[in-house]
């Protein structure tokens, strides 16, 4: 059964090396095997999901990348506890998403809050006419999608918007950020929109954001992006893509 706010997650893999990359690290993510373990013998793991050695190998490498392996001698592959993990990868962001989602829109919720009222400040304190302009479109192009049957590309021009955000600070790590956890964002406005008028209830807030960072008010900008925020958890907790609990 699906976990609290999961979406099913259909992923094609160009080759054999992604798609033990996906295997591998959706049973890390998923607990099967637990930190400090050694996964199993060599020859057995890639006997059971079918490759050679060789492409069981260079699977294991990506995954030491992203910190979720440790390979030393004697002692083997083991799993690296969840800490040790790159949460910004968009493997691994794709992994949370599928196994355990809800904490996933949680740790999404509060990075925004620490980090977009900040970036709308830098953004009206610095941002050009080509960022502004960006941001503008990106409304725009929210609001084509909300008018249409379907809304199809609304949840990719809602992305773009708060990339747009992110870059038109001036910040390139805050740029990088956004485009690393864009799958986050993703999950959590797809969930979000789900509860009838969400979307058109968003387009002020978003349109207040653009407007303090083209007057150049830090202030009334940061608190633009803190009501869209919070808007969000909102809708997220009573969208009818979270199963609600009990009692």
């Amino acid at each position: 059964m699906a976990s609290r706010g999961e979406a099913e997650i259909v992923v094609h893999f160009p080759t054999m090396h992604e798609r033990v990359v996906d295997e591998l690290g959706r049973r890390i993510v998923g607990g099967v095997w637990e930190p400090e373990h050694p996964l199993p013998v060599e020859d057995l793991l890639a006997t059971e999901i079918g490759v050679s050695r060789g492409v069981l190998r260079e699977a294991v490498k990506a995954l030491v990348a992203k910190g979720m392996l440790r390979v030393r001698p004697r002692t083997g592959t083991r799993v690296l506890p969840p800490e040790h993990w790159n949460h910004l990868d968009r493997d691994v962001l794709r992994w949370k998403q599928a196994g355990d989602a809800t904490a996933l829109l949680r740790d999404t919720s509060e990075l925004r809050r620490i980090v977009e009222p900040e970036a709308a400040r830098l953004a009206a304190e610095r941002a050009g006419p080509d960022d502004v302009r960006a941001l503008y479109d990106a409304l725009a192009a929210m609001e084509t999608a909300a008018a249409e049957t379907g809304r199809s590309g609304y949840i990719e021009a809602d992305i773009a918007f708060h990339r747009a955000l992110l870059d038109a600070g001036g910040n390139r790590l805050l740029g990088s950020l956004g485009r690393a956890i864009a799958i986050a964002l993703e999950h959590s406005f797809r969930v979000s929109t789900q509860t009838p008028g969400a979307v058109e209830a968003s387009l002020p807030g978003h349109r207040a954001i653009v407007d303090a960072v083209a007057a150049g008010d830090p202030t009334a900008a940061a608190a633009a992006v803190l009501t869209v925020v919070e808007a969000a958890e909102k809708e997220i907790n009573r969208s009818p893509g979270i199963s609600q609990d009990p009692g």
